[in-house]
């Protein structure tokens, strides 16, 4: 009986919410448990439509982050519903539970940092006014981090640009963040901690707006990201016919081999069956720059009688897991548009260079990526089973048109000086055959505290929430594409995007290229 082996699931098919509720206060049940068609109790009904449950659900910490096996998430699904105050519901309890991991990581994290001592230099050269640019600045010394920024969201077709230093304070009891707004002069401080009592205005301050929701109850839902599960890294060649060979350039001063990574794949996917007429005539007049420019065709959305089960689907057809469904499901018919284009990355892979990427690199991106979607692609490739070698020198395919270009290089400042770095003199001298000792820097400790002249505020941001990253990747290829067809018209990839990056000791200064 469907009853017996998924309790919470049948409660949920039924929305008998408050016998729910209290089955989840004994605590026996697990949230995450799949049933036999793939879906949590939370996906079940976010599917079905039932708010009661679902808001029952979510008060008991049911994961609202989580993807089904399609890889659509749970916000996803609640938009393909179109009910706006599901959306709302399943919106606020998703940036919550991202806020509240985002502080039990952060000072795990800065305890993996505290050991280590380099500067890492990453700019995005601005090529030109309407392609997307940022320069990053990190500081790094113990467990005490800096990053600058100027870059800061999306809006109105408008990328955002100002000034803005997150500063990581890390001590013996606990870990202090200060967002510093440099244009006026304030800085938001926040404890890394949360308490239970923090909890209720927290959530509260997680309520999207009306205007937020039925923004994304009135456009396409639209995913994309990298696939690298096929992919292969292979040796470069060099040469001419007859007389070619393993292909190797310098970088930085070291050796380095070059590799392609092929069958990287950019999968786009978007659904529209959650759109009324007259923004399904909308978004077929107006297409989203991403879909004009991989080609995806936008399809007419079938009405059905019953939004939430239209196959009229029975509980003892869906909970047996032997009963063919013959393609029948529940929730709205699902108008699914996809694309995939297949691209390769590059990589000059050194064997000879001194630092380690899992113990020294991957770290700081790990840190930045919590908030920085693109550094979290950075740290997804990178984090690959790659051939031997520190990466001094990585081409990554972001966007088909756009590439990411990141380079290591001055390694402790050694190449070129950097301001508030002090180089250390290595001890022990070095014998022949030996490798030198690691270089040491020192960093001046002025750089992780805000201006005193600044006013100090409590908890709080001044930007704008940045959750649309699907949009700024389409406004960013709307540009880059322009860009490409006047400036670029003979070449087939146009580089719209680079940054490089550089790496020393103990500090993060970025310039542009």
């Amino acid at each position: 009986m469907a009853e017996e082996a998924f309790p919470l699931h049948y409660l949920v098919w039924n929305n008998q919410y408050q016998e729910l509720d209290r089955e989840l206060q004994k605590k026996q049940h697990d949230t995450g448990r799949l049933d036999p068609r793939g879906r949590t109790p939370l996906e079940l009904s976010v599917c079905l439509g039932h708010l009661e449950s679902t808001r029952v659900l979510l008060r008991h910490n049911a994961d609202p982050t989580q993807s089904n096996a399609q890889g659509w998430t749970v916000l996803q699904e609640a938009v393909s519903t179109g009910d706006p105050e599901l959306v709302q519901l399943v919106l606020q309890y998703r940036d919550f539970r991202r806020a509240t991991e985002r502080l039990s990581g952060i000072p795990e994290l800065l305890s993996k940092l505290r050991q280590l001592s380099f500067c890492l230099n990453y700019s995005v050269p601005l090529v030109s006014k309407v392609c997307p640019s940022d320069v990053y600045r990190v500081w790094k010394s113990g467990s005490c981090l800096r990053v600058d920024t100027t870059l800061l969201g999306f809006e109105h077709m408008t990328w955002l640009k100002g000034r803005r230093s997150y500063i990581f304070k890390g001590g013996e009891s606990g870990a202090m963040v200060m967002e510093v707004d440099h244009e006026k002069q304030v800085v938001y401080t926040e404890p890394l901690s949360l308490s239970p009592r923090d909890t209720p205005s927290l959530l509260a301050a997680m309520l999207p707006s009306q205007e937020n929701t039925a923004q994304r109850i009135t456009s396409p839902i639209v995913s994309t990201h990298l696939n690298t599960r096929n992919i292969a890294f292979e040796r470069n060649k060099s040469g001419i016919w007859g007389w070619r060979s393993e292909k190797t350039e310098a970088v930085s001063g070291y050796e380095a081999k070059v590799y392609s990574a092929n069958n990287v794949e950019l999968v786009t996917r978007s659904r529209t069956e959650h759109l009324s007429d007259q923004d399904k005539s909308r978004s077929k007049g107006c297409r989203t720059p991403l879909q004009s420019f991989l080609g995806i065709a936008e399809h007419q959305v079938s009405q059905c009688a019953s939004p939430h089960n239209p196959t009229a689907i029975t509980a003892e057809e869906y909970f047996d897991a032997e009963f063919n469904l013959n393609g029948r499901d529940i929730g709205r018919p699902v108008e699914l548009t996809s694309k995939v284009q297949r691209f390769k990355a590059t990589l000059w892979l050194s064997e000879v260079h001194p630092l380690s990427l899992a113990e020294q690199v991957t770290p700081i991106i790990d840190l930045m990526a919590i908030s920085n979607a693109h550094f979290a692609k950075l740290r997804d490739f990178i984090t690959l089973r790659l051939p031997p070698g520190f990466p001094v020198k990585i081409e990554i395919p972001l966007f088909h048109v756009l590439n990411a270009r990141v380079t290591f290089s001055n390694l402790c400042g050694c190449d070129e000086p950097v301001s508030s770095v002090t180089v250390l003199s290595p001890q022990g001298a070095t014998e022949a055959g030996q490798a030198p000792p690691p270089l040491q820097c020192e960093v001046d400790p002025s750089v992780f505290e805000p201006p005193p002249e600044y006013t100090t505020l409590g908890p709080g941001r001044s930007e704008p929430m940045r959750d649309e990253d699907d949009n700024l990747l389409q406004f960013a290829i709307q540009q880059s594409n322009r860009i490409y067809h006047i400036v670029c018209p003979s070449h087939k990839i146009f580089h719209a995007l680079s940054r490089t990056s550089k790496l020393c000791s103990d500090r993060l200064a970025v310039r542009h290229f």
